[in-house]
């Protein structure tokens, strides 16, 4: 698995080549913006490890240009965790974030889980090649398994095949994570998911103190609907609890 770490500090990013490397991981480095962005775009990596203060370019403009052809895994590094850099982040297309005072552990979990959301969403043959969107046919040709259906929501509408969302025929562009907890919310609408169960349907493997990372992605998801959090139209907090996804048609 191929990792790119873009970041100025090298003594960092020696540490993170020297954890990863016996692990399977091949990690090449670059520690400037535009460098980095380059690079991301030139060659095939499986997830991008980007730090938000950069040389030349920023990791918010590395991301985008990024993202403007790409939808490789993009973990963010922020040095002072504040919460503005993470919701930046997020809203721009990063799978992820991590602060800075981070743990090889938690590294290493956070890394796994946005590449294994990705190889779920796209999964790949063995030359690497996109698999058709279609079912695969059996013996007797007929479909391994049905398509699933659109889940709709009121003026919601979520299609797991597509991975796509629409809010009153609007498409909505959510990342990978994003997109995990809508249709975790819906399947179980009027009914509360706890953030424990949430991080569990997205194969999240979170350590104890890190669940509340949940809260800041529904934040940028209620950005995205329009919801406001103190007159829910989508999702009403639970409190010390978790969440609830309820239809504004209902109500």
């Amino acid at each position: 698995m191929k990792v790119l770490v873009i970041d100025d500090d090298r003594e960092l990013g020696e540490l993170i080549r020297e954890y990863l490397a016996p692990l399977g991981y091949e990690v090449a480095l670059v520690h400037d913006g535009p460098g980095g962005a380059a690079r991301a775009l030139a060659e095939r990596f499986d997830a991008v490890i980007l730090d938000v203060m950069l040389p030349g370019a920023d990791g918010f403009e590395v991301l985008h240009r990024i993202r403007r052809v790409s939808d490789v895994p993009v973990l963010m590094l922020t040095a002072r965790g504040e919460e503005t850099d993470r919701i930046v982040g997020l809203e721009m297309g990063a799978d992820d974030y991590l602060p800075k005072t981070f743990s090889s552990r938690e590294l290493l979990a956070r890394l796994r889980a946005v590449t294994r959301r990705m190889a779920a969403k796209n999964p790949a043959s063995d030359e690497g090649t996109a698999v058709p969107a279609k079912p695969p046919a059996t013996a007797a040709g007929t479909p391994s398994r049905p398509p699933e259906e659109e889940v709709v929501v009121g003026p919601l509408r979520i299609s797991p095949e597509a991975r796509s969302v629409t809010l009153d025929g609007e498409a909505l562009k959510l990342t990978a994570l994003e997109f995990g907890l809508l249709e975790s919310l819906a399947r179980a609408r009027g009914r509360v998911r706890t953030r424990e169960h949430l991080i569990e349907t997205l194969g999240e493997r979170m350590y104890d103190g890190l669940d509340r990372s949940i809260d800041v992605h529904i934040w940028s998801l209620r950005r995205k609907l329009g919801d406001d959090p103190k007159n829910p139209r989508f999702i009403r907090t639970v409190r010390a609890v978790g969440y609830m996804l309820i239809n504004p048609d209902a109500e």
